[in-house]
């Protein structure tokens, strides 16, 4: 991902049948491609961005699992993985019930550039948007690779990303009436999405100006037909 403002929407689920399950999966954007390693089945000291679906507790008393947290990594600083990342936690929310939810479960994260970075989760009932976090001043790698990752260990868990969307999110002109579908008209409506323009109408008025061009030679044509066969007629 290159661009400087970007919202990225993810539907994902996390589930199974049994009352131990672990260890949760995560979500990337880091300066580096993605290897596999020991933090939720990716490298470790990465550089970049780094969204926790924490679903097993190893050990964060008064902490409620699952939890979703998120790191800043530096490329040099390791994963507090015996503490669940609480000395690595930039912010995050506890979201009980994102396992095995009867609902559409799915993640939004929004980023401007040097102004903030915010993550919502709809869990609890379909579009029902909850919000994680919001991180002010927040700096994601201006080149970065967007991945996803998963670890088991002794116990297992399902874990689906079902799809991916990513959108650029640009600056509202002034007076342009606020974004729809940004939550309240917080700070998500001083920008627009982008939206994809279909090509339909330049191809209709392509094939519109053809059959013009048609209809001209072929009323050229005979009325020099007409003009011709007079000319006969007279001598």
């Amino acid at each position: 991902m290159a661009a400087t403002n970007w919202e990225v929407t993810f539907e994902f689920k996390i589930h199974g049948q049994g009352n131990l399950y672990g260890d949760g999966f995560a979500m990337w954007l880091t300066k580096q491609r993605g290897q596999p390693g020991n933090v939720f089945g990716h490298t470790d000291k990465f550089e970049g961005l780094g969204i926790f679906f924490d679903t097993y507790k190893n050990n964060r008393p008064g902490t409620v699992f699952p939890y979703v947290m998120a790191m800043s990594g530096d490329g040099n600083t390791a994963y507090d993985k015996d503490n669940d990342g609480k000395a690595n936690e930039v912010a995050g929310c506890s979201a009980r019930g994102i396992r095995n939810s009867p609902n559409p479960t799915k993640a939004r994260l929004t980023y401007f550039q040097e102004q903030y970075l915010r993550l919502e989760l709809q869990y609890k009932s379909e579009d029902e948007w909850t919000q994680c976090f919001e991180i002010p001043n927040f700096k994601v790698p201006p080149v970065a690779y967007l991945g996803f990752s998963a670890e088991t260990g002794e116990l297992s868990d399902n874990h689906d990303i079902l799809s991916v969307k990513s959108l650029n999110l640009y600056k509202k002109t002034p007076g342009a009436a606020p974004a729809s579908g940004s939550p309240g008209g917080k700070t998500a409506s001083s920008a627009t999405r982008a939206k994809s323009h279909s090509g339909g109408g330049s191809w209709s008025w392509f094939f519109i100006k053809i059959v013009l061009f048609g209809l001209v030679i072929t009323g050229g044509y005979v009325g020099f037909t007409i003009y011709r066969t007079r000319q006969r007629d007279r001598f």
